[in-house]
């Protein structure tokens, strides 16, 4: 079992680690590590009882020195003030590194939406779409899907906050359905951001993707795209997993196969192609060229890290690896790529989802899918470049290098209000 870290302190932690390695103020450094504001409330609403229920929600909104507040919203039972402080400050670098004009922010509620019907969880939504009004609008904070959250709440806190505006925004969030303003290619991105940085990463290393063996942890939207597309670029995804369990094909995986079991059963495992099911533990211990977590923070910790036997980790999700952890792999050569270049396809879809809400005029997938593979190539690129140029220890601390420049920068540009 992972050890209990606390997201933000590892930001905290990788920020320091970074900056090390730049000329940075101690009073702007500080700032970078701490939100300029945290909204936390107590939705009351109905339920289909009549009864009266409380979800605890909260907005972070970390850093805008770049542009707008920029990030998801998510809905589980663990969220928790600082796990969205923690990764409204990722998002911000995260946008930083892929230069993305947006600032960093993250929201959640408390909540189980397994346990809930679809109108309470549309009055649920609509209530604290009412409580964020006063922050959000497309030019301010820009809210996104996250865990257990996809388009049908983003078009519903659309739709409240239009109504409540009388006005017509749809770039007040990103991740909506095509017919609500949505982007061509958006479900996919951020799958696609981890099938790019692998690809990149194993020519960079002087292999072939084509010949690499996978394992995928966490088998949702992020996990399922990744291992799919990694498939067509030739690599052979041998283990998948989900909370349920895991399963391995030492021959390979048929990706789609899997994700239609997972549809009509729920998970991934009794997948008849399966030679042998594990524990979601034992998968990230594998002997595999290739390990790709995607699910959510600290799945591995100092103790797992030094079990682990992949050459190679492409975060999806965000902050997977316990810094003491990174500390391991860095000592035993594991070449980690991490999250906030990795999974930046989200936001960077996002971003271009805004641009075309802001002109009104919508691009073709191939065009999404074309745009994302320049900025995520470009960014390998500088993260490298920053890598090399740096003598720094391993890509985390190089790619953090670049995101805190950047907002540095743009602080010191703008100058100290008042």
């Amino acid at each position: 079992m992972a050890e209990e870290v606390n997201p933000f302190e590892s930001l905290q932690e990788q920020v320091d680690d970074a900056a090390a390695y730049l000329d940075v103020d101690k009073g702007v450094l500080d700032r970078l590590k701490h939100p300029q504001r945290v909204l936390e409330t107590n939705l009351s609403v109905e339920l289909d009882d009549g009864s009266l229920g409380r979800f605890r929600g909260f907005r972070s909104q970390f850093n805008g020195d770049r542009g707008p507040y920029k990030g998801g919203i998510r809905y589980h039972p663990n969220v928790s003030r600082d796990e969205v402080k923690a990764l409204s400050g990722w998002m911000v670098y995260k946008c930083a590194i892929v230069g993305i004009p947006y600032g960093g922010g993250k929201g959640g509620i408390v909540i189980d939406p397994t346990e809930y019907s679809e109108a309470e969880l549309e009055r649920i939504t609509r209530a604290f779409a009412t409580e964020l009004r006063p922050l959000i609008g497309e030019d301010r904070d820009i809210p996104a899907p996250d865990v257990n959250t996809g388009q049908r709440e983003m078009n519903w806190l659309k739709d409240t906050y239009e109504t409540l505006e009388n006005t017509t925004a749809p770039g007040v969030v990103t991740g909506k359905a095509i017919e609500s303003g949505g982007s061509e290619g958006r479900v996919e991105a951020t799958g696609r951001s981890t099938m790019l940085t692998a690809r990149e990463a194993f020519s960079y290393l002087g292999r072939d993707i084509a010949d690499a063996t996978v394992a995928v942890q966490g088998y949702g939207n992020a996990g399922w795209i990744a291992a799919n597309l990694l498939e067509e670029q030739g690599a052979t995804v041998v283990a998948v997993s989900d909370s349920s369990g895991a399963i391995y094909g030492e021959s390979g995986l048929d990706t789609q196969a899997v994700r239609d079991h997972k549809d009509e059963t729920g998970s991934v495992v009794d997948y008849e192609g399966a030679d042998e099911e594990f524990s979601g533990e034992e998968l990230l211990t594998l002997d595999v060229d290739l390990l790709v977590p995607a699910a959510l923070e600290n799945a591995i910790d100092e103790e797992l890290a030094r079990e682990v036997e992949a050459d190679v980790i492409v975060e999806a999700a965000n902050g997977p690896l316990t810094p003491d952890a990174d500390d391991v792999l860095t000592d035993r050569e594991v070449t980690v790529f991490p999250d906030i270049l990795t999974n930046a396809g989200g936001v960077t879809v996002s971003y271009f989802e805004w641009v075309q809400n802001r002109q009104r005029f919508y691009w073709d997938e191939e065009r999404v899918n074309d745009e994302l593979e320049a900025v995520i190539v470009t960014a390998f690129e500088d993260l490298v470049e920053a890598y090399e140029e740096h003598d720094v220890p391993n890509f985390r601390t190089a790619a953090y290098v670049v995101a805190i420049g950047r907002v540095v920068n743009a602080f010191e540009e703008g100058g100290t209000f008042p």
